[in-house]
């Protein structure tokens, strides 16, 4: 199992160097993790209001199945618009925060560069910032 790993790390840090590769592994990641944290809110605060997914549908003038499946998938990729409708139907806006300052660095560098100096940390920390915003319930 060690070895898989380590053939892992070296195939990943071998493509690291590449800066388009790079950029859209960063990127993604990014993405998915900010995505999955606000599909999260979104559906914490529709539970606690007590609205359901279609009556949350059909007041942004969506498809029911269409925001179930959003809901429900992790790999969705909505709109900043769909998203901000969303929350203006539940009483919230979607605003930017900006990351803690050593994963700033770290992303902008990377992004800005094309280029890292620890590969197999900017892999962790971004693992580290899809686990703190994972719509996937932590077991207790």
């Amino acid at each position: 199992m060690k070895v898989s790993r380590s053939l892992f790390w070296d195939d990943l840090e071998r493509k690291l160097e590449n800066p388009e590769f790079l950029r859209a592994y960063v990127i993604e990641s990014i993405r998915i993790s900010t995505v999955d944290a606000i599909l999260g809110q979104l559906d914490e605060v529709r539970e606690e209001i007590g609205i359901t997914k279609a009556e949350l549908a059909r007041a942004i003038g969506a498809e029911p199945a269409s925001l179930r499946r959003l809901f429900a998938s992790n790999a969705v990729n909505p709109t900043l618009g769909t998203l901000a409708d969303m929350a203006a139907a539940l009483g919230l806006r979607v605003s930017l925060e900006p990351m803690p300052v050593g994963e700033r660095r770290q992303v902008s560098k990377s992004l800005l560069e094309g280029r890292t100096s620890d590969a197999k940390r900017l892999v962790k920390n971004l693992e580290r910032v899809k686990a703190r915003t994972s719509r996937t319930p932590a077991v207790a």
